[in-house]
């Protein structure tokens, strides 16, 4: 398990905010380079997760994969895409990250 397991899964989750952003450029897939590059995002994102998962355990990698796609997707749909920035939605996106903070302790 080290470091690089945990790397390859931050890797897995920033591949997943850009595939999840990208969503939104494909126009519903109809334009073909975003397309392509979203769907390569994906690709990368899930590959990487399935090497991280080699090493850690599958509940908290998922969790944390899912959770950076999560915390990451708001936080650029915000500052990028002008999505509304709630003190409800800033305080669940912190516990979110509290969270993914205890999953990587605890390991």
């Amino acid at each position: 398990m080290g470091v690089s397991s945990w790397a390859l899964l931050l890797a897995a989750g920033l591949f997943e905010v850009g595939w999840a952003l990208g969503l939104k450029t494909t126009d519903g897939f109809t334009k073909p380079l975003p397309t392509v590059l979203t769907v390569a995002a994906m690709i990368a994102s899930v590959g990487l997760l399935g090497l991280a998962v080699k090493h850690l355990p599958i509940s908290t990698a998922y969790a944390v994969w899912t959770g950076i796609g999560a915390v990451g997707t708001a936080v650029l749909g915000v500052l990028l895409l002008g999505e509304a920035m709630t003190p409800l939605k800033a305080v669940s996106l912190a516990l979110i990250t509290v969270g993914l903070v205890g999953l990587k302790i605890g390991g």
